[in-house]
């Protein structure tokens, strides 16, 4: 059998390395490539486009809530996606779990529970979790706004966070290196495949897929 590739993704890097440490063990030595934020994940899944899987946390910088995963559901369907969080909302893990994850892992949990989940989702199965509540299901407008996410190209959806995190045209001019003109042609381009007329309506949008922060810490160390 081929050597593992797996991405963690997690922007706490204490937790990233522990947790990539634990899965070189329980994997049998697999390649963990690391990813710290948006951009870090975005050239990751570019990259290393045969991974095996992707581990993700749902607060990272450059995302709102749930985009990441609808992000890499949309331009790497064959990827299979494991969030990772301090959350345990029920409400949140259903949402996760109808935006395409292929399971939904607690920060707390031990090793010989991620890595049952993990040999799950790599012999192609779903892991369906026991917090998740099914008559909590995702509305029909946030599956909708996620559809329309997903039709974005990935510098539309650069545009498009850093619109959410309120940077003028200016400044995401400045942090992609390209032009004014550029950014404007984007925001044209995703305004119509959002449905929307005007950047407060794209940004509210985004927001849908929000995700509320645990009420209480980010989550232990894997053991």
């Amino acid at each position: 059998m081929s050597q593992r590739q797996v991405i963690v993704a997690d922007d706490h890097p204490l937790f990233r390395e522990a947790l990539a440490l634990a899965l070189e063990r329980a994997l049998g030595g697999a390649e963990i490539i690391q990813a710290g934020n948006m951009a870090e994940l975005e050239l990751a899944s570019r990259e290393h486009d045969h991974a095996d899987l992707v581990l993700l946390d749902l607060h990272m910088p450059g995302v709102q809530g749930f985009s990441a995963l609808i992000y890499l559901r949309a331009h790497h369907p064959e990827l299979p996606v494991c969030v990772i969080s301090a959350n345990n909302n029920p409400v949140v893990i259903q949402r996760a779990m109808d935006h395409g994850a292929a399971a939904f892992i607690h920060k707390s949990a031990p090793v010989s529970e991620i890595r049952e989940v993990l040999d799950t989702v790599l012999a192609g199965d779903i892991w369906q979790p026991r917090d998740g509540d099914p008559a909590q299901a995702t509305s029909v407008d946030e599956l909708e706004t996620a559809e329309r996410i997903g039709e974005l190209t990935p510098q539309q959806f650069r545009v498009l966070m850093m619109v959410a995190e309120g940077l003028l045209n200016k400044q995401i001019a400045y942090e992609l290196d390209i032009s004014e003109a550029t950014v404007k042609a984007h925001m044209t381009a995703i305004l119509r495949k959002l449905g929307v007329t005007n950047r407060t309506q794209a940004v509210l949008l985004a927001q849908r897929l929000a995700v509320e922060p645990p009420e209480a810490g980010r989550g232990d160390f894997p053991s």
